[in-house]
């Protein structure tokens, strides 16, 4: 058996037009503001990404960049400014904040409604209670991608690997909303392939590089990648980035599976703009 390969450029090019379109018909372009603390060289290589992306549809995107040694009350303040700048539609955090600063607590001071990559523990709440929300970019790419293959959900073995509160809590929870039958799994449960093997449908996001190999995966289940882990080449060899599945070996066991780099991560900034679009419109009434 050999996969189909799940990229997300497909999904990228349709939902982005759809966006685009959309933004056409509204008053005004939806305004985004990234707000980046320090010069980590991922988190701006990310905001590029994501500044690309919003120019592409129609968004209006700002980059606001604090020092390195900006505190948490300063962090604290800029927040509350855009909060009530009415001109401001969604707001993202640039991961990683510089030790010393509380991100959870700083992803908490947005204001829910300007939330747009969906961390604030509002919009976590409202997914759990499958109400209508700015749900987590990733684990909404991830259910997306799910349901691209057109697998029935409803009644499906799911198992999701990793429990973060932005990919693997809500994508757990999203899947139940769907009728899965969900489990939930983490680097140290025990006999882990037992649960993997039993999934039609399995979710791995727990940074773990190849953790999951082709043994431990039912043939012909759907497998969604989130992993994105650089791994060091060899005597001088450049390196690669693998995800949290081994590529090669799981391809010749299930039906559907997403490679790394070109899976979930292109479609996570299309998710980051859509919930833009969508709180730009849910703020216009």
């Amino acid at each position: 058996m050999t996969a189909t390969i799940l990229e997300a450029k497909p999904i990228v090019e349709k939902l982005r037009a759809e966006l685009k379109a959309q933004i056409g018909a509204m008053e005004r372009p939806p305004v985004l503001v990234a707000l980046m603390v320090g010069d980590d060289a991922g988190a701006r290589a990310y905001a590029k990404m994501q500044a690309k992306a919003a120019a592409e549809v129609g968004i209006e995107y700002e980059l606001r960049q604090l020092a390195d040694d900006a505190d948490g009350p300063a962090l604290h303040d800029e927040i509350a400014r855009l909060n009530a700048d009415p001109a401001v539609d969604g707001i993202i955090l640039q991961s990683p904040l510089p030790k010393g600063l509380d991100e959870p607590a700083m992803q908490g001071a947005i204001a829910p409604h300007k939330d747009v990559d969906g961390v604030h523990p509002m919009n976590l709440g409202l997914v759990a209670a499958n109400r209508e929300a700015l749900a987590p970019c990733t684990a909404q790419s991830a259910v997306r991608l799910i349901e691209e293959t057109g697998v029935e959900l409803r009644g499906a073995e799911a198992v999701v690997v990793g429990r973060s509160v932005i990919v693997g809590k809500p994508a757990a929870l999203m899947l139940m909303d769907r009728g899965a039958t969900v489990t939930v799994c983490r680097s140290t449960t025990r006999d882990l392939s037992f649960h993997t093997k039993r999934a039609e449908v399995l979710v791995v996001a727990i940074g773990r590089a190849e953790l999951i190999r082709g043994e431990m995966i039912k043939p012909g289940a759907v497998v969604i990648d989130v992993g994105m882990n650089y791994v060091p080449g060899e005597a001088g060899a450049r390196g690669r980035y693998v995800g949290d599945v081994a590529f090669d070996e799981a391809v010749e066991v299930t039906g559907w599976i997403t490679p790394v780099p070109g899976g979930v991560g292109p479609l996570t900034v299309t998710m980051l703009l859509k919930n833009t679009v969508e709180a730009a419109k849910r703020r216009s009434g």
